[in-house]
Parts: structure tokens; sequence; C-alpha cells
């Protein structure tokens, strides 16, 4: 199993940037789908995610309202719509893949993770 994370890079504040990752090695529309972000000195935390028809989501407080989380089944691909960007948004993204039913906002139920890509916001 593979997750492909890309799209970040350095944006200043109020800007936008659109993560992307690339699943391959598993039945995509059978995963839920998660966003993490893990900034330095810092845990790493939950963002946003989304269940295998993309019906339900759930965002992290911090985001809500800025980012948007989407999937095309047909491309195995998940989606990080992220505006609004604000200084504090400076992490490395990582996306993650649960097999399990229920969506979830813990980093514990994932099965398989990317390797992250880093969103720089300057003030």
């Amino acid at each position: 199993v593979q997750l492909q994370a890309s799209g970040g890079g350095l944006v200043q504040a109020g800007g936008s940037l659109r993560l992307s990752c690339a699943a391959s090695g598993l039945t995509f529309n059978r995963y839920i789908m998660g966003w993490f972000r893990q900034a330095p000195g810092k845990e790493r935390e939950f963002v946003a995610a989304i269940n295998w028809s993309g019906g339900i989501t759930s965002y992290a407080d911090s985001v809500k309202g800025r980012f948007t989380i989407s999937r095309d089944n047909a491309k195995n691909t998940v989606y990080l719509q992220t505006n609004s960007l604000k200084p504090e948004d400076t992490a490395v993204y990582y996306c993650a893949a649960d097999r399990s039913p229920v969506v979830s906002t813990t980093a514990r139920p994932y099965d398989y993770w990317g390797q992250g890509t880093l969103v720089t916001v300057s003030s």
C-alpha cells in the first residue's frame, strides 16, 4: 500500500493550497481517509476525515469553515482544500487510510500512512 501526499508549499497567510493524496495497493473505496498534521515540537493532530462514499466528513474545530476534505474514488485520491491559511497551520500534513466502518478523529485506527507534505504559512 502506498499513500502519496503532494501539494504542500510556502504560502502567505490568507492564502490557499490544495493537498492531494493518491492511494495505490488497496481497495480505495472501502477505506475511510483522513488528514493529520504535525507541527515542529508538537504531537500529530487530526485535521479532517471522510468516509468511503464522501457522505460523512469530520473536521477539527481549528479548521472548520476553512478546510474541505473530498475524495474521488475513480482516481483513488483524497483532497484537502485549505483556505484562509494561518501561520499556525504550518505543519507536515499526512494522509491516512482506515479500514474500520466509523470515521475516527484519532490516529490509532488508521492502518496506512503517507509520507507527508510540508505546508508553511508565512505571516
